[in-house]
């Protein structure tokens, strides 16, 4: 199986590479199109000959004599062939920022509603990948603003922790005013710079 450019590429019995040579056996190659509607392509061969999948629902049947034909599933039969498989795929990746009250590690009221968003979006992934980094606005020396925007990453690391969310899976760390996402002068409050960005794969 190959994940590239948000187009899936399955093979019923086994994995498909960018060109694919069917082993003796039947088999199912199909693209299937990813969320975005992006569509991949591959290049199966067979028995000497060759077949280019590049359009949503393509497939090719190889029997097992090693020959092959070329093939066109409804998502219905997606679903029926690949179901197991599609759902076993890790979501896609997602992003959120979290903004917080000055000098403190304590989230806005607007950012403690949006909180819940993430939650959810943890709650629907079986084993995510979590990244979580700490900023502040230029408010302050660079040594405070390094423990604040560590404190601020670590307060969402341990909020996710007791959602559930497995210790090793979530790392955390602080940039403290290094990396601003609205670039102002030395000691200004900008609300939009004291924040967490958290990934989410």
């Amino acid at each position: 199986m190959r994940l590239a450019a948000a187009a899936l590429v399955l093979a019923a019995a086994g994995c498909a590479e960018p060109v694919a040579r069917a082993p003796v056996g039947p088999e199912l190659f199909a693209v299937i199109p990813g969320p975005d509607g992006h569509v991949g392509a591959i290049v199966v061969r067979s028995g000497g000959t060759e077949g280019t999948l590049d359009r949503a629902y393509a497939a090719r049947r190889i029997a097992a004599d090693g020959t092959a034909g070329p093939a066109t599933l409804s998502p219905e039969e997606v679903r029926r062939e690949f179901g197991g498989t599609l759902e076993a795929l890790p979501g896609r990746p997602a992003s959120f920022t979290l903004y917080f009250l000055e000098g403190k590690d304590e989230l806005t009221p607007a950012s403690r509603v949006e909180l819940e968003k993430v939650f959810a979006e943890l709650k629907r992934r079986p084993a995510p990948d979590i990244v979580v980094i700490g900023h502040t606005d230029t408010v302050g020396n660079l040594a405070f603003n390094d423990k604040l925007s560590l404190a601020r990453a670590q307060r969402l690391r341990e909020m996710m922790i007791e959602l559930g969310i497995p210790s090793e899976r979530i790392q955390a760390a602080g940039r403290g005013k290094r990396e601003l996402l609205v670039a102002t002068d030395d000691n200004t409050p900008e609300p939009r710079n004291r924040r967490v960005e958290i990934s989410v794969r």
